[in-house]
C-alpha cells in the first residue's frame, strides 16, 4: 500500500522531448549552366534631357506641330491648299493631259477660289484683317480696310504662316513668268498673268490693312495717352509712337 502514499505527480513520468529535424538544405545547381558567376548589374544614372525637347519650338516642329500650335487649322490648310493645288496643277498639266482648256479651267478656278478665300476667310480668321473697295454715291471709288481689336492679338503661328504665303506664293508665280518666256510658251503666259494679279492684289490690299491698321492703333494709343496724362509731355510720347510705327510700315 506504500503506492498509494505516493504523491500524484511523481507518479506521472514526463514524456520525452523529441528533437525537432532541421530544415532540409537546398540541394542542386545553384550557378548557371556555364559554371561561371553572373556579373553585377551596376545601375548608373542617367540624363534623358538630351532625348527630349529641349525648346517649346522643338517639341512642335514640322508641319503637324504648325497645324496644333495654330488657332484656326482649317483656315491655314485651305490657304495654303488653294495656292499649292493652282501651281501643282499648272507645273503637272502638260504631263497628264493634252487638253489645254481643261487644265486653264482648273488652274482659273483654283486661282479664284484662293482669293476669295485669301480676301474674305484666311486673311480675316487668321490675321483679323480685310479690305475691299467701295464706290460711293458720287461714283468714286476707295478701299475700305476693317482690322480686329488690337486687345485680342492674333496667333503667332497663323500670323507668321499667313504673310508667308502671301508673299511666298507671287514670287513662285513670277519665276514661272520667267520660265515661260524662256521656253517662248506663249500659251501659259496669260494664267500666270492672272495669277499674278489675284496674289499681288491680295498682297497690295492686306499690306495696306495691315498699316493702317498700325496707323490708327498708335492714334489711339497717343489719343489716349493725352486724355490720360495731358500737357506737353503726353503729345511728345504720342509723336514717337506715331513716328516709329510710319517708319516701320513704308
Amino acid at each position: 500500500m506504500s503506492g498509494v502514499n505516493q504523491p500524484l505527480f511523481d507518479a506521472i513520468e514526463p514524456d520525452e522531448a523529441e528533437p525537432l529535424a532541421p530544415p532540409p538544405l537546398p540541394s542542386g545547381n545553384i550557378r548557371s549552366p556555364t559554371g561561371n558567376p553572373r556579373q553585377p548589374v551596376l545601375l548608373t544614372p542617367t540624363n534623358r534631357n538630351d532625348q527630349l525637347a529641349s525648346t517649346p519650338g522643338d517639341a512642335e516642329s514640322g508641319i503637324a506641330g504648325i497645324f496644333r500650335q495654330s488657332a484656326h487649322p482649317a483656315a491655314l490648310f485651305f490657304l495654303f491648299m488653294f495656292r499649292i493645288a493652282a501651281i501643282t496643277v499648272y507645273i503637272l498639266a502638260g504631263w497628264v493631259t493634252d487638253n489645254y482648256v481643261l487644265s486653264t479651267v482648273i488652274v482659273v478656278l483654283l486661282l479664284a477660289m484662293d482669293f476669295w478665300n485669301t480676301r474674305n476667310v484666311a486673311g480675316r480668321t487668321l490675321v483679323g484683317l480685310r479690305f475691299w473697295n467701295q464706290v460711293d454715291e458720287d461714283g468714286e471709288s476707295y478701299w475700305v480696310f476693317e482690322s480686329r481689336d488690337p486687345s485680342r492679338p492674333a496667333n503667332p503661328i497663323d500670323s507668321k504662316m499667313f504673310w508667308i504665303a502671301l508673299y511666298t506664293f507671287p514670287a513662285l508665280w513670277f519665276a514661272l513668268l520667267i520660265v515661260s518666256f524662256l521656253k517662248l510658251n506663249i500659251s501659259f503666259i496669260p494664267i500666270v498673268v492672272l495669277a499674278l494679279v489675284f496674289n499681288i492684289t491680295n498682297v497690295v490690299g492686306f499690306t495696306y490693312a495691315d498699316r493702317d491698321a498700325k496707323q490708327r492703333w498708335a492714334s489711339a494709343a497717343g489719343w489716349s495717352m493725352n486724355m490720360g496724362m495731358g500737357g506737353i509731355g503726353s503729345s511728345i510720347l504720342s509723336g514717337v509712337v506715331r513716328n516709329s510705327v510710319g517708319r516701320m510700315f513704308r
